[in-house]
């Protein structure tokens, strides 16, 4: 029998305790945006040191000006290759209560109609139960063979839930200790419960709010109808002008920057939408809504976008009253690719905006972030390993996805560590993070272990 074959066989023994270690993660109440939950995040934060020191780590809890990193390392010899795992303890709010089947930080196996088995509670998916994955992958190598057969160091931030606005000084301060060969992120998903997937690439995000304000105070429609500037007339045209007919941003300058997608990766995105075309049926819908000439998934992955995440103004209680409103808002926000720079998206919509204002009316805006969009180098030798590391324990090829979403952390490995990143993950999209009734399929904890444990194997070779 291989070492790793060992090490795989051991995992399989001690499922039963690695759920329980899961289990004690999950029961701390790690709310990274609540100041009032401090005290558990730094009770997160002291365990996993705890755990990663009784598998042989040089581990650290790390004071910050918020939430406290864990910096822990497992060398073996400076010549070998060397990894950076990140993952993240803390946890979303879990409002509306009610609306949980099971006690959010009470973690239990649920057993659904069909016989799968879910790990449920707060944290299960994002991240402590995708980070735990790493962590007894680690720990079946020590206990099977006395050491890892690669340098690993590990990263714990406990404020990614909260904007991880200590993380960028502790980068700066530790980028010596963490510089590795390439980074592995955990927060990541599968294409679905049976293919492993590795993301090539993460959207960006700027966003900004708008707010118009034209007479002085609310006005009855009665009197000054269509004779005073409407607000939310105006708001409403600004923002329908945002997209032409074809679906296309019409800030200017907005596609300086987009790429188009290396053929060999549109094409596998089309085979994977033929293999599930319920992308948007799922949702209740059945025709995609941006640029014409790109796909569902194209459109999510690889295209740049514009959306109203909200928009008031006026009278909105039960009944009519028949008011001009003096002032509308709405919050915009703008998920960029490639080279798109977000400063540069920002100054164009907000001039887009001025210059449809009224002379009588006024806007002014507030910055809601921004950061680039991020592409990884599939042809990475690392990249490669790990493919055919997941192979041999799903049965399938790897599906290379990109992610509509953003991970902020991956563009500073890039910039302040000068690495790329491997996206792995297994967890589903109906794991219903950030929502009542957190989940995690118990297989994607077993095979995510397992999966991990081949990975660190293929990277040391």
């Amino acid at each position: 029998m291989s070492k790793t074959d060992a090490v795989l066989e051991r995992l399989d023994k001690g499922l039963d305790e690695a759920i329980e270690r899961l289990f004690q993660l999950v029961k701390i109440e790690s709310i990274s945006t609540d100041p009032a939950y401090s005290e558990q995040c730094r009770k997160a934060a002291e365990l996993l040191a705890a755990d990663l020191g009784s598998i042989g780590f040089d581990a650290k809890v790390h004071k910050t000006t918020g939430h406290p990193m864990v910096l822990a390392k497992h060398h073996k010899q400076p010549d070998m290759p060397h990894v950076l795992f990140y993952g993240h303890y803390d946890v979303q709010p879990v409002d509306p209560i009610d609306l949980w089947e099971t006690p959010p930080f009470e973690p239990s196996i649920v057993e659904t109609a069909d016989g799968k088995k879910q790990l449920r509670g707060r944290g299960t998916s994002d991240d402590k139960g995708q980070l735990m994955t790493f962590v007894e992958a680690a720990r079946a190598w020590v206990d099977e063979t006395g050491e890892l057969p690669l340098n690993v160091t590990i990263l714990f931030e406990g404020e990614e839930e909260s904007g991880s606005p200590s993380l960028p000084a502790f980068l700066d301060a530790f980028k010596e200790e963490l510089k590795a060969d390439v980074a592995l992120v955990c927060d990541t998903g599968m294409w679905d419960e049976d293919t492993p997937a590795i993301s090539t690439g993460l959207r960006g995000l700027m966003g900004d709010e708008i707010f118009i304000q034209a007479a002085d105070r609310d006005l009855h429609s009665g009197m000054y109808g269509s004779a005073a500037a409407n607000p939310i007339h105006i708001l409403t045209s600004i923002l329908a002008e945002l997209r032409d007919a074809e679906g296309r941003i019409t800030l200017d300058g907005f596609y300086d920057g987009v790429h188009e997608v290396p053929e060999e990766i549109r094409e596998q995105w089309r085979e994977l939408e033929r293999g599930r075309p319920h992308m948007l049926s799922e949702i209740g819908l059945s025709v995609p809504a941006g640029e014409k000439g790109y796909s569902a998934l194209e459109q999510t992955w690889s295209r740049p976008t514009a959306e109203v995440n909200g928009i008031w103004g006026g009278y909105q209680g039960e009944g009519a009253k028949t008011v001009i409103p003096a002032k509308a808002g709405a919050k915009i926000t703008f998920r960029l690719v490639g080279d798109q720079d977000p400063g540069q998206i920002r100054a164009s919509f907000r001039s887009f905006v001025t210059a449809r204002i009224p002379a009588d009316c006024t806007v002014e805006f507030k910055e809601n972030g921004g950061s680039p969009g991020i592409t990884l180098d599939h042809t990475l030798p690392e990249f490669q390993k790990a493919t055919t590391a997941l192979h041999e324990e799903w049965g399938r090829d790897t599906a290379l996805i990109a992610m509509g979403g953003s991970i902020p952390i991956v563009g500073d490995f890039q910039k302040v560590l000068g690495m790329d990143s491997l996206l792995i993950g297994f967890a589903h999209a109906d794991d219903r993070i950030h929502s009542p009734n957190e989940k995690y399929d118990l297989k994607s904890f077993h095979k995510g272990m397992r999966s991990w444990a081949r990975i660190l194997q293929a990277l040391a070779e």
